[in-house]
């Protein structure tokens, strides 16, 4: 059969089959008690019977020899009656199965009858009770596992981080977020070096119930303890702007940037938005244009507005109206091309404007936006001292409520600067 390369196998312990040294491992049980309960005192240890051991012999020669199936067979054919015989053989079986892929139920069939009556030594006894509640975990039985990884350390009174971190592992399968917190807080207490992985469960505890004070927290620890993982760092500088801390948001993304961590286009407009979001609309068009020029951010109609508006905020109009007509170029949205049109007036590009302002016309479909244009577009006409466009479009205007009022105060003007130059409208 195919051995699987899932990393419970190595949790596997073999001892037990060493027979030709079995006192060594007595020995070596006693200088490494497998229990450290209060007032603990190592029971006496025992070995298969004659006739049981030669095949459990046999059986290990054979897996010895890469023969998985050939020991299993002998090992199958094993039958008994004596209580410890019969423990001791389905733990050989169970440990084998252990190793192969896709036998993880069966293998639990014969560990769990292994150590029901509490025949085999302390030692194997508590190597079979932490080996159940792997391979519970390793085949999805997420409450087995919970339940064999606390039998074993009732059994052992040990505290071992790793079996904190899989018990949290657990609950975090099942989705029963507020167990997730007490195993997780205490393999953080026991690794001797700092392992992430009880930290990211802690925060997926709490963000999955929305609490963002302990979110935070714990996203803050992160960044203290591990330094050089980017993630952490725009992690929670996302964090900090769903709590709308803005600031706090923007100095944690900028060194983030600054460093080099933030590698997504989500990522890029975030950082873009915060330096909006805390008045700095410079930098926000800044780095869009730089990210958008590098390929990072796609130049689609989404993007080129927004810059457009960044550029916009930060007073550069020429550079606005640019993003804003690259955005109407790929989406024909007559608002864009108004926007374009109005800082081309702005900026006193008079021809452009009026050229950008009747092409919006030309796609408005909305009534409303009707007036605003003609105003423009007359504007534009009269800076330019075409005072018979301008007349045209103020007419028009006045035609809407909602610029009538604007346009009747410039017609009068109009006609007396035309009339001025000679000029009849």
């Amino acid at each position: 059969m195919k051995m699987t390369k899932n990393p419970i196998s190595k949790l596997i312990v073999l001892s037990s089959l060493v027979l030709c040294s079995y006192s060594g491992m007595v020995l070596a049980q006693q200088s490494t008690p497998p229990v450290m309960c209060p007032g603990y005192k190592q029971g006496p240890s025992n070995i298969p019977s004659e006739r049981v051991g030669k095949k459990i012999q046999k059986a290990f020669e054979a897996y010895n020899n890469d023969q998985i199936k050939e020991a299993l067979d002998i090992l199958y054919e094993i039958d008994t009656s004596d209580a410890f015989d019969r423990a001791f053989t389905d733990k050989f079986i169970g440990q084998l199965l252990a190793v192969q892929e896709g036998q993880a139920k069966k293998a639990l069939q014969y560990l769990r009858n292994s150590v029901k009556d509490k025949q085999l030594t302390d030692a194997d006894h508590a190597s079979i009770l932490r080996l159940v509640a792997d391979l519970s975990l390793q085949d999805q039985q997420f409450q087995n596992a919970i339940d064999g990884y606390k039998k074993w350390m009732e059994f052992t009174c040990k505290e071992d981080p790793e079996v904190y971190l899989r018990i949290a592992n657990a609950y975090y399968e099942l989705k029963q977020w507020d167990n997730i917190i007490a195993p997780a807080d205490k393999a953080i207490a026991l690794y001797d070096k700092p392992n992430k992985n009880p930290y990211v469960m802690k925060l997926q505890a709490y963000f999955e119930r929305k609490m963002w004070p302990q979110t935070i927290a714990v996203a803050e620890e992160l960044v203290r303890v591990f330094p050089d993982d980017p993630q952490w760092w725009s992690q929670l500088g996302m964090f900090y702007a769903q709590v709308e801390d803005y600031k706090k948001a923007l100095a944690m993304l900028e060194v983030a940037y600054n460093n080099g961590f933030l590698k997504k286009e989500s990522e890029i407009r975030v950082l873009s938005q915060l330096y909006a979001s805390n008045d700095i609309p410079y930098k926000a068009a800044s780095i869009m244009e730089k990210h958008m020029k590098e390929g990072l951010l796609k130049r689609d109609e989404k993007n080129l507005a927004s810059l457009a508006n960044a550029w916009h905020s930060a007073k550069e109009i020429k550079k606005a109206a640019n993003y804003y007509g690259q955005a109407a170029a790929l989406s024909n949205d007559p608002d864009y091309l108004r926007r374009q049109g109005t800082l081309l007036l702005s900026a006193e590009q008079y021809k452009d404007a009026v050229a950008t302002l009747e092409k919006a016309l030309e796609a408005n479909k909305d009534a409303k936006e009707a007036g605003r244009l003609h105003m423009a577009i007359m504007e534009a006409n009269f800076y330019q001292g075409n005072f018979k466009e301008a007349y045209k479009h103020v007419k028009l205007a006045m035609n809407d409520s909602a610029t009538a009022r604007s346009a009747k105060s410039w017609e009068p003007y109009i006609k007396e600067k035309a009339r001025n130059r000679g000029i009849k409208i």
